[in-house]
């Protein structure tokens, strides 16, 4: 059987792995997305995938050049992601292409295109096959503020851990990651 390649539309499928960068122990997913998906639906599959919120302003960067949307009172002049397709953008194997997340804190997750496959037959994509650990929490800081809640969250002698915990809700597992609980939400997408 021949390896399929992007031009192959509608049966070629994208299997990623999304990471955010500077995060340690890395926070990761791989995910399997139709090869002819939009941006803009890709930034819906990212936020389900990653436990964001979609309350922050995002961006694609892709070869120098910068997709989402255009926000003039930002000074953020992007290309429409609505259009543009990841197989036209990203075309083959071991492509790699960055999704900004919150751009105020810096959320940068790098996509790796590992592996272009063949749709299976009867399997709903996008999917998620695998994922370590918890998304950090809207609003904590970027990655430097997100090692500092750690840090005070492992210390209830810290004196902002009550104030911290609190803000959380009450828990946050770090390590936490419900693939099947975002497998069902990606259903969703169509």
């Amino acid at each position: 059987m021949t390896k399929p390649t992007a031009s192959d539309d509608m049966d070629s499928i994208y299997h990623i792995k999304v990471i955010i960068k500077d995060t340690e122990p890395a926070i990761w997913r791989t995910i399997q997305v139709p090869s002819h998906v939009t941006l803009y639906k890709m930034h819906r599959i990212l936020q389900i995938v990653m436990g964001w919120q979609n309350s922050h302003l995002h961006e694609f960067v892709i070869d120098g050049k910068s997709y989402g949307e255009s926000h003039p009172e930002y000074g953020l002049e992007m290309k429409t992601e609505r259009r543009a397709r990841l197989d036209e953008l990203v075309p083959h194997e071991n492509g790699v292409f960055f999704y900004d997340y919150n751009l105020d804190e810096g959320w940068r997750h790098v996509l790796l295109v590992e592996k272009v496959l063949r749709r299976e037959p009867g399997v709903h994509y996008p999917r998620c096959v695998a994922g370590e650990r918890a998304c950090p929490p809207e609003d904590c800081g970027g990655t430097r503020g997100y090692k500092e809640l750690l840090e005070i969250i492992t210390n209830p002698e810290d004196v902002e851990y009550e104030e911290t915990m609190a803000w959380l809700g009450g828990s946050f597992d770090p390590k936490a990651f419900d693939l099947e609980g975002v497998s069902q939400q990606l259903k969703k997408i169509r």
